[in-house]
C-alpha cells in the first residue's frame, strides 16, 4: 500500500500537467487494449459474476466507449474549463485586472468498484476514466464479487499507463486505509448505503476532509396514472416485470417501487410470476437479499413469492397501500438489492401526490401517463427528489452521453450536483484556479496568449 500510494503521489504532478491530447491518447490506448482482450475478459466474468456473456460483451463495449468519450472531451479542450477576462480599467464594477481561470486536477483518487457492473463502473469504468481524464492518478479498490476479473482488467490497464498512474488493491482494511490516507484527494464509491456512509464519514472527518462522491442506490419509484393504467395496463405490467428482471434486479436503477391503481396490481403480479429464477452475484449478495426480503415481509403482503430455487432466485413482489406508507410504514422507501419490488396501490391523485412528497432522494423517478393527463404537480414534486425523471420508459439503462445525469439528492448520492456518467463526470476531480496579472510566459499553456 505504501509503495502504491507513494507512486500515485509522485505521478500526480507529472500526469496532471500532461497535455490533454497526451492523456487522450493514453485513454484511447486503454480502450484498445480492453477491446483486444474482450473474449478472455467476458469468459472470466461469466464464470466469476454469473452473468450472461451477451450482456457482458455489451458492457465491455460501453466501457471502452466511455474511455474514448473522455479522450474526445480532452481533445476538445473543454476539460480545462478556461475562462479569460482581460484587463479592463473601464470595467463598470471598478478596474478589472487580467484574470485567467482554469481547472486543475485534485490529485490521487480512490475508486471503489461496483458489484453491479463488473466493467462499466469498475476497474476501468466511468469513475476511473473520468479521474484519469482530469489528470488524477487512480487507485482502485476491487469489488469482492469478482477479484480475478478485477486483477486481469487491472493488468491490462496498468500495462498501458505510465508508472504510478494506476493501481489496484483488495480488501476491506485497505478500503479504509485508502479513504484515510493523506495522499488520496478524492473518493468515488458505488455500493451499499451502510458501507458508503461509513466511508463518507471517514472522508469528512480526516484532518484534511476530501470530496466523497458516493452512490448508494435508491428505489427508483415508478408512478402510473389512472388513465395510463386503463389504456395500457398490461403493457406497463409487462415492461415493469422485464425491468425488474434485468440482471436479476442487481442494478442501482432497478424499479423497486411501483405505484399503481388497484385495478392493475393483479396484471403486474401475473407478469412477475412468469419470470424465471436467475443467479445472484455471490453468496454474500444472496444472503443480504434474503435478509432484506425477510425484513420487508414482516409488514408487507406477499403478492408473488419468489425466493431461492434451483439455479438462482425467483423475483419477489410485495404489496402495500399508499395509505399505509403515509401512516408511517415507510420502510418500502429503502432499497433492497436484488429481484424484489413493492407494489403500492393508491386511491386518487391526491394520495399519489402525497406519496411522491414522502420520497427521499432518488437516482431516478418514472411516470407512466398519457399526453392529456394532468401531471405538472407530480413532475414538479419528482424534480425536487430525483436526478433523472423518466416518461413512459424504464430507468434501468444509463445512457453514456453528455446530457446524462447519474446522481441525485441524498441519500441516493452524496453530491446531487455531479454525475458519474458522461463527460461531465470529470468535473468531480478538478478544482478551479485563477491566475491574476501574470505575464503570459509564466502561465500554463492553455491560458497563455499565443506567442
Amino acid at each position: 500500500m505504501e509503495e502504491i500510494l507513494d507512486r500515485a503521489a509522485e505521478a500526480a504532478r507529472e500526469w496532471g500537467t500532461t497535455r490533454p491530447d497526451e492523456r487522450a491518447a493514453a485513454l484511447d490506448a486503454v480502450a484498445e487494449a480492453l477491446d483486444r482482450e474482450t473474449g478472455d475478459l467476458v469468459a472470466l466474468a461469466e464464470w466469476e459474476c454469473r452473468l450472461p456473456g451477451e450482456g457482458l460483451r455489451a458492457e465491455v463495449a460501453r466501457t471502452t466507449f466511455q474511455l474514448r468519450s473522455f479522450a474526445a472531451h480532452l481533445r476538445s479542450g473543454a476539460v480545462n474549463g478556461v475562462v479569460v477576462d482581460r484587463e479592463d480599467p473601464a470595467w463598470p464594477a471598478g478596474p478589472r485586472p487580467d484574470l485567467r481561470r482554469m481547472l486543475v486536477p485534485l490529485g490521487p483518487v480512490a475508486v471503489f468498484g461496483s458489484t453491479s457492473y463488473p466493467f462499466a463502473f469498475s476497474v476501468a469504468g466511468s469513475d476511473t476514466a473520468s479521474a484519469l481524464a482530469a489528470g488524477c492518478p487512480v487507485v482502485v479498490k476491487a469489488s469482492h464479487s469478482y477479484p480475478d476479473l478485477a486483477d486481469r482488467t487491472a493488468e491490462i490497464v496498468e500495462a498501458v499507463l505510465p508508472k504510478g498512474v494506476f493501481a489496484l488493491v483488495h480488501g476491506q482494511r485497505r478500503a479504509r486505509q485508502l479513504v484515510l490516507d493523506p495522499r488520496i484527494k478524492a473518493v468515488a464509491f458505488i455500493g451499499s448505503s451502510r458501507v458508503g456512509r461509513e466511508l463518507h464519514h471517514l472522508a469528512a472527518t480526516r484532518p484534511e476532509p476530501i470530496p466523497f462522491y458516493g452512490g448508494f442506490g435508491s428505489v427508483n419509484p415508478v408512478f402510473v396514472t389512472a388513465q395510463a393504467a386503463r389504456e395500457r395496463g398490461r403493457e406497463i405490467a409487462r415492461g415493469f416485470a422485464q425491468a425488474l428482471a434485468q440482471q436479476s434486479g442487481q442494478l442501482c436503477t432497478k424499479p423497486g417501487l411501483l405505484v399503481v391503481p388497484e385495478a392493475i396490481a393483479d396484471d403486474v403480479a401475473a407478469e412477475v410470476r412468469a419470470l424465471r429464477a436467475e443467479p445472484l452475484f455471490n453468496k454474500l449478495v444472496a444472503k443480504r437479499f434474503e435478509t432484506g426480503v425477510e425484513a420487508l415481509t414482516e409488514f408487507l403482503d406477499v403478492l408473488v413469492e419468489g425466493g431461492s430455487v434451483a439455479g438462482g432466485h425467483a423475483p419477489t413482489l410485495l404489496r402495500t397501500t399508499a395509505t399505509d406508507v403515509l401512516n408511517g410504514h415507510d420502510e418500502v422507501l429503502s432499497e433492497c438489492f436484488g429481484p424484489v419490488s413493492v407494489v403500492v396501490t393508491y386511491r386518487d391523485s391526491h394520495e399519489l401526490l402525497e406519496l411522491a412528497a414522502t420520497l427521499p432522494g432518488q437516482l431516478t423517478a418514472t411516470v407512466h401517463g398519457e399526453d392529456d393527463d394532468v401531471l405538472p404537480e407530480l413532475v414538479s414534486e419528482l424534480t425536487g427528489r430525483a436526478g433523472r425523471i423518466v416518461w413512459n420508459q424504464w430507468p434501468n439503462d444509463i445512457a453514456t452521453t453528455p446530457a446524462m445525469h447519474h446522481g441525485g439528492p441524498w441519500p441516493a448520492t452524496t453530491s446531487p450536483f455531479h454525475t458519474s456518467v458522461g463527460v461531465r463526470a470529470v468535473e468531480r476531480f478538478q478544482r478551479p484556479v485563477v491566475f491574476q496579472g501574470f505575464p503570459s510566459r509564466f502561465l500554463p499553456e492553455v491560458l497563455a496568449d499565443e506567442r
